[in-house]
């Protein structure tokens, strides 16, 4: 991915934390102990544990959990295999959680959860030991009344298949099912959580164009979109645009990536890369840096995978008309001040990626339920949720830049933190502070 440059603090709690206090500038209602209260989290661990890998050897891993916030219910969020996890990292991805939960008006707070280690360098058999063994270590940390787990970068389906498993084994006898979320469909899954991601993506955009969002666009019928990633968020978001009528016209992985001005052969694309294990290098299309990506002229573009992408040595380049963020903190505030100035509007992660939650609630209720629901019920409760979640935003925001407030006018990260802080801290206030 786009490799940073520059000295711009790219700390993710430290970005969390600024993000929160630019939009608790516009709230003078909040009490200084109550912004401490919900700036951190409630709790983190460590896990530390050995495994005996495939050839014999035995080999340490570092695995973390963070629950951020459970005011508004249990914890929830993914837990995610990459050599980069850190406790700063998760403890960030936790509090966009929170934010997340609360900006779709789901019932639970922030959660977030990894383990350092390259996947990509290891034997499904080593993974799947890694992976229960972190469950174990965790124990009655995680439950499906206290912290959700679910899918994120590099686990899947399968992986949470072992996490329940893992979990069901250690508490016999019970409904475990909705101990995670993301599961297959014949263990407890809920059908549309493979593509929730971007399909909430895809109807978030579409609901900020009929907003007026961009002037001159009122939707993604014959946009030009760019995606940064072609993993799971970026893939299924490639294919639902494109289903929506948009051209496709560029694609990256963390190899690089390739552009066709005429639109991109997903299906073709999809073979090649399932093929050789990136997009450089496919037919029909010239290849490009994920640098080059960025800075393309398009209608939308679609940052779909790390943190930290876009940022103050790359934010002036960006000539998309608008951002929709298929990842997690893909943009940092330096950055988001340049692309407010070049009228550049962003629908913020906690916003734009809320999909992915939103179904993973739908999926523990049909748990807790012993039900199943058809597609078309899923992804007609999901654009209800989106569109309520968008018009929140986009309200809030209209109504802060029509007072004329002292602090000027916000952007829609601030609006929908504005939004989510609101609910989280009116329902602390109204449960009160124990004891």
């Amino acid at each position: 991915m786009s490799s940073p440059t520059t000295t711009e603090d790219l700390n993710p709690f430290h970005i969390t934390a600024q993000q929160f206090d630019r939009a608790a500038a516009y709230m003078p209602q909040l009490k200084r102990g109550l912004i401490d209260y919900l700036k951190r989290p409630h709790r983190s661990v460590i896990v530390e544990f050995p495994i005996e890998m495939a050839d014999g050897t035995v080999q340490t891993f570092t695995g973390y959990r963070v629950l951020h916030n459970m005011v508004r219910g249990p914890g929830k969020g993914g837990i995610r295999y990459h050599p980069n996890v850190n406790l700063d990292e998760v403890r960030a991805l936790a509090s966009w959680m929170t934010w997340k939960c609360a900006v779709i008006d789901v019932p639970f707070g922030g959660a977030k959860g990894g383990v350092a280690f390259n996947p990509k360098e290891h034997s499904e058999a080593d993974i799947r030991k890694i992976t229960r063994r972190y469950i174990s270590e965790l124990g009655d940390l995680i439950g499906p009344y206290t912290d959700i787990p679910a899918p994120d970068v590099y686990t899947d389906a399968r992986t949470m298949a072992w996490i329940f498993d893992t979990y069901s084994m250690m508490h016999p006898g019970r409904n475990n099912l909705g101990v995670v979320t993301g599961k297959p469909l014949d263990i407890g899954g809920s059908h549309g959580r493979d593509e929730a991601t971007a399909r909430g993506c895809l109807y978030c955009a579409e609901r900020a164009l009929v907003r007026g969002v961009v002037s001159g666009r009122d939707g993604v019928d014959g946009a030009r979109v760019a995606i940064q990633g072609f993993g799971n968020a970026g893939a299924h978001a490639a294919t639902l645009f494109h289903e929506a009528g948009a051209h496709i016209i560029a694609v990256s992985d963390s190899q690089g990536g390739i552009l066709n001005e005429r639109g991109i052969d997903l299906a073709a694309v999809a073979a090649y890369k399932a093929k050789t294990g990136t997009v450089l290098g496919a037919a029909n299309a010239r290849n490009i840096s994920n640098a080059d990506l960025l800075a393309l002229e398009c209608d939308i573009l679609i940052p779909a995978a790390l943190e930290n992408q876009i940022r103050g040595d790359n934010a002036a380049a960006v000539r998309a008309r608008l951002i929709c963020e298929a990842a997690n903190g893909p943009t940092t505030p330096t950055a988001d001040r340049i692309l407010q100035d070049k009228d550049i509007p962003v629908l913020p992660d906690i916003l734009a990626n809320s999909g992915g939650v939103c179904v993973s609630y739908f999926e523990w209720v049909q748990n807790n339920e012993n039900e199943q629901w058809d597609l078309q019920e899923v992804n007609h409760k999901l654009r209800t949720k989106m569109e309520r979640a968008a018009d929140a935003v986009i309200g809030k925001q209209t109504e802060i830049n029509r007072s004329g407030h002292t602090n000027g006018p916000i952007d829609l990260r601030t609006a929908a933190l504005i939004v989510a802080i609101d609910r989280v801290a009116e329902v602390a206030l109204k449960r009160g502070i124990w004891p």
